[in-house]
């Protein structure tokens, strides 16, 4: 069906900005390197899939219950106010899912992440430990 015998690859306009956590299923977890928000981007490794509708409907469900998984864990972890997940694909047209914890009083709280002012990337060490806490948290 989706991307038969081709091999699924991130779409490049994603790796510069994100650092891989882990693989589950058939879905990439992937952290945005930007330190103001805790955000994950949920990516099925399907080739040629834009949109979660264009799936048959048990592997739609099967990335959703992870994506809402990764949002209830991230929640917990963070001590979030509110989960952003969002499934946009306007620029990147592979499908993937954003799944950011925000809290009032972060960075442009209320308005939206996308586009506000200069991404600011996680210091290594802070990066490191951040990641295994989520790796933690995320086990299913």
């Amino acid at each position: 069906m989706f991307g038969l015998g081709k091999t699924w690859e991130m779409d490049p306009r994603l790796a510069p900005d994100t650092v891989d956590i882990l693989t589950h299923g058939e879905c990439r977890l992937v952290l945005m390197n930007d330190a103001r928000w805790p955000w994950l981007i949920v990516i099925p490794m399907i080739p040629d899939v834009e949109e979660l509708h264009d799936l048959p409907p048990a592997r739609a469900d099967a990335i959703m219950q992870l994506a809402l998984h990764v949002s209830r864990k991230m929640q917990a972890l963070t001590g979030a106010d509110k989960m952003n997940v969002a499934a946009i694909g306007n620029m990147v047209r592979q499908l993937h899912i954003h799944v950011v914890a925000r809290s009032e009083g972060d960075p442009n709280w209320p308005a939206p992440v996308w586009g506000y002012g200069t991404a600011t990337p996680y210091d290594p060490v802070d990066r490191a430990a951040h990641i295994e806490k989520l790796k933690e948290a995320l086990r299913v």
